[in-house]
């Protein structure tokens, strides 16, 4: 996939999060939907680091990335249950 098309996944997501915070009625939507992709993200990488003590690993790839920035939290977990059946 083109550089371009991953951005423009991003943003869209960004601006579908920021939609969904401003019909939430939150103060600052953009703030919201910012640190909604980067909690995702830094789960990611926390399941990746600590991946010696727990022995769970996730292959950090274009769609695991995408999964975990779109989902947050719950996208990671979705990544560990579908690691942990296949």
């Amino acid at each position: 996939m083109p550089w371009w098309g991953i951005l423009l996944i991003i943003i869209s997501t960004f601006i579908v999060f920021s939609i969904i915070h401003f019909c939430s009625k939150n103060k600052r939507p953009f703030k919201r939907a910012l640190i909604s992709m980067c909690i995702g993200a830094a789960t990611l990488t926390g399941v990746n680091l600590l991946s010696g003590i727990t022995g769970v690993y996730i292959p950090v790839s274009l769609l695991s990335v995408l999964v975990s920035v779109i989902g947050g939290v719950p996208g990671v977990t979705l990544l560990l249950t579908l690691n942990l059946f296949f």
